[in-house]
């Protein structure tokens, strides 16, 4: 089983909901040259700086790309702590070959890292950073424009949420990862559209960051709402892992092919 790695952090944990499936492969992973020295023929690119700008967007292109073929996109909002450079990671462990993926960095400055601010402007910053680094990955590869899903971990799991309800026609789906439901601002204001874009929510037996309890209330909440929601629970804590990873593959998939 893979090993634990730094952070972000992965657990390799047997999925008790679906003992049959396989993790995904982790003896690859996409790179970028300025962070480790990994073999040539992983694909991993960034956007371009600008003269005095580091970038704050990452972007993945699958092994054996095909610019013929439009592939769905993976959007990533990372947790606190962390940015864009958790992407690799994170791919690694969803999938290498089925996706186009993009991560921005998150809108608000930490102690360590980034995070996404719930605060009105913070959500319309998130929002635009977002939107804008959709339609910069869409020019620079083929993807299918129907196929975009928006995925986050923790507070990023909660913005990926605010943001796909507020524009429920703009994603295939959205995935939190141990990160509760956002409130307020009307959260359900397109309902309507709302029932028709698959939701995930995933969440550690034992988190903190997203307890059983709210958990459940959420899923009563969609539910009343008349939405699809598709819920995973895994054993542990706060830690994201590989399992968690592998079930976004194949709840997007699901949805690819369905």
């Amino acid at each position: 089983m893979p090993s634990l790695l730094t952070k972000p952090s992965f657990k390799a944990l047997s999925h008790p909901l679906a003992p049959n499936h396989p993790l995904v492969p982790t003896g690859t992973v996409p790179y970028s040259e300025s962070r480790r020295d990994v073999p040539v023929e992983w694909t991993w690119s960034e956007a371009a700086p600008t003269p005095a700008t580091a970038p704050t967007t990452a972007t993945f292109a699958p092994l054996a790309y095909e610019s013929g073929y439009q592939y769905p996109l993976v959007v990533w909002l990372h947790s606190d702590g962390a940015d864009e450079g958790s992407l690799p990671q994170v791919m690694r462990h969803v999938s290498l070959r089925n996706f186009v993926a993009v991560a921005p960095r998150g809108v608000e400055a930490l102690d360590e890292g980034y995070g996404w601010s719930q605060h009105a402007d913070g959500v319309d910053s998130a929002e635009d950073t977002v939107f804008a680094a959709i339609e910069s990955t869409r020019g620079r590869f083929s993807v299918h424009p129907r196929r975009v899903f928006l995925v986050g971990a923790g507070s990023g799991g909660a913005m990926a949420m605010r943001i796909a309800l507020r524009h429920p026609d703009r994603f295939a789906g959205v995935a939190t990862l141990d990160g509760a439901l956002p409130t307020g601002e009307a959260l359900l204001c397109r309902v309507n559209e709302v029932r028709c874009l698959p939701l995930l929510l995933s969440a550690s037996k034992e988190s903190v960051a997203y307890p059983e309890s709210r958990m459940c209330r959420d899923l009563s909440l969609l539910h009343s709402a008349g939405c699809r929601v598709a819920i995973r629970q895994y054993p542990g804590s706060d830690d994201l892992t590989t399992v968690m990873l592998a079930d976004v593959n194949r709840w997007a998939m699901e949805i690819v092919c369905g």
